[in-house]
C-alpha cells in the first residue's frame, strides 16, 4: 500500500451520498475520486435507514487509492431521536426540551459499544455517564 496522504471526516447521510460542494471540499485535496466514493459508501450503508447521518472516517494513499470506515451517528442525534424533539435547549440547566428513559441510555450506550470500535474497550457503566452527561449537556432530562 502506498504512503498516505490524508485524511478525511465528515458526516454523509447514510444511502444517500452524492457529489456535493461538501463533500468535494473533502475529498478533491486529497485527490479522491467523488464518485467512486459516493457508490462505495451508498453500497455499504444501502442497509441502514435512509437520512442517518453516519460519522466517515476516509484514508486517502499518495497512488489515489482509499479507505473508509463508517461508524455510528453521534450521541446527540440518537437523544434528539429518542426525547422526540429537533434539537436541544438553547440553554441547558434552565429550560429541557423533551426528556429520555434510562432505558433508552442504556440501549444508546449499547450500540455505540457495540458498532464503534474504539468504544468496544471501555466499561458499560462509563459510556452510560457519558450518554447522560451529554443529555445534560444539550438540556435534555434522563428520568428513571
Amino acid at each position: 500500500m502506498a504512503a498516505i496522504k490524508g485524511i478525511a471526516r465528515m458526516r454523509v447521510l447514510a444511502g444517500a451520498a452524492k457529489p456535493s460542494p461538501a463533500i468535494g471540499q473533502a475529498l478533491g485535496p486529497l485527490g479522491v475520486n467523488m464518485m467512486e466514493f459516493c457508490k462505495s459508501f451508498n453500497d455499504r450503508t444501502g442497509a441502514l435507514v435512509s437520512e442517518t447521518p453516519m460519522r466517515v472516517h476516509l484514508t486517502a494513499f499518495q497512488d489515489r487509492t482509499f479507505t473508509f470506515d463508517v461508524l455510528s451517528p453521534d450521541v446527540s442525534w440518537f437523544l434528539k431521536r429518542a426525547a422526540g424533539v429537533d434539537k436541544g435547549a438553547t440553554s441547558p440547566g434552565h429550560d429541557s426540551p423533551g426528556k429520555v428513559g434510562l432505558r433508552a441510555v442504556y440501549e444508546i450506550a449499547a450500540l455505540k459499544q457495540r458498532h464503534d470500535d474504539h468504544l468496544s474497550a471501555l466499561p458499560m457503566p462509563a459510556l452510560v455517564r457519558n450518554v447522560c452527561a451529554t443529555a445534560k449537556s444539550m438540556g435534555i432530562k434522563v428520568v428513571p
